[in-house]
């Protein structure tokens, strides 16, 4: 029957395994029931047969050893108007201009005149009977223009620089570890792999380390662990394992660091140290009961080939 099906109604687990498309779309209604009013809703289309998820993918930090950030402050610094723009300003002397195109391309601040108000004359004649009073202007296109920049300036730094938790480059902490289980996400489509989905993650916080450092596991609240594969679709995955991040979450840990823990390992874990203490001694009993049957056995074996050999001696 499952030749009979064509491919198209199943949408890729992994390289080795797949699901009926129709089973998928149903656990992504339950999905987005769970997150509905939120923004990790997931949206679905279908691209020449092929159904295609995409949306916010949680991913939890799970690092043992600290990371270290590009350094990329040092080429978006803050930059003073040009002197086109404050030419026109009142009481700016172009002479005093700073100069432009330093060794690091920052601009030192400018040691000229201060502006004064637009009704004070220091020096000036007194006005003539023709000539009118400056009129007190209020802040210019000019003005407007040169003081909303620096908001501009620190919209494009947002826009371009996110942080791990409120952790931007610098200098003396660039290399920092993330704080055990506080997450991030990203934004995903179900056609990404795992290694792909590493590379975003990684572009996004401006990490140095390549991605091949890391790995991407499945952690169940039972403490069952479960190690995704390059060619897997963490979004899918995602899906299949429920919305509920209480029950599961996706963990970013280091590739030799992080281990996988089997559901019958993960069954125990749980178990407060005296419960334990109780399963290790009935293991030992067990193990010393093993121990002194298999000996009975190997000493009557060796008892039988001794008759035996003797039998043989004797037939000689």
């Amino acid at each position: 029957m499952k030749e009979d099906i064509p491919p198209s109604s199943h949408v890729p687990v992994s390289d080795s395994r797949s699901i009926l498309k129709s089973e998928l779309l149903s656990l992504l209604k339950t999905y987005n029931c769970y997150h509905e009013g939120r923004s990790f809703q997931l949206r679905h289309r279908e691209e020449e047969g092929v159904l295609i998820i995409e949306g916010l993918l949680n991913i939890s930090w799970g690092l043992r050893r600290p990371i270290r950030l590009q350094v990329q402050d040092d080429q978006e610094r803050w930059h003073l108007p040009s002197p086109m723009w404050t030419a026109e300003l009142p009481g700016y002397n172009q002479k005093e201009a700073p100069p432009r195109g330093g060794g690091d391309g920052a601009e030192e601040p400018r040691t000229g005149p201060v502006p004064r108000a637009e009704g004070s004359r220091d020096g000036a004649e007194p006005l003539g009977e023709d000539e009118a009073p400056p009129l007190v202007r209020t802040r210019s296109d000019v003005s407007c223009a040169v003081q909303r920049r620096p908001k501009s300036e620190a919209q494009r730094l947002r826009r371009h620089r996110f942080s791990i938790n409120g952790h931007f480059y610098n200098h003396k902490t660039s290399v920092f570890t993330p704080a055990y289980g506080s997450v991030t996400n990203v934004r995903v489509n179900s056609a990404m792999t795992t290694l792909q989905v590493l590379t975003l993650l990684l572009n996004k916080f401006r990490v140095e380390n390549g991605p091949s450092e890391f790995a991407l596991y499945i952690v169940h609240e039972s403490g069952e662990r479960t190690k995704l594969k390059d060619g897997e679709y963490p979004l899918v995955s995602r899906i299949l394992h429920g919305p509920c991040e209480k029950i599961a979450k996706l963990f970013l840990m280091e590739t030799d660091l992080g281990e996988e823990v089997p559901h019958e390992v993960a069954q125990y874990i749980k178990f407060e140290m005296p419960v334990l203490d109780s399963f290790v001694e009935k293991l030992k009993e067990e193990e010393e009961r093993e121990i002194i049957k298999l000996t009975m056995k190997f000493q009557a074996l060796r008892l039988t080939m001794l008759q035996r050999l003797e039998q043989l001696v004797e037939a000689k």
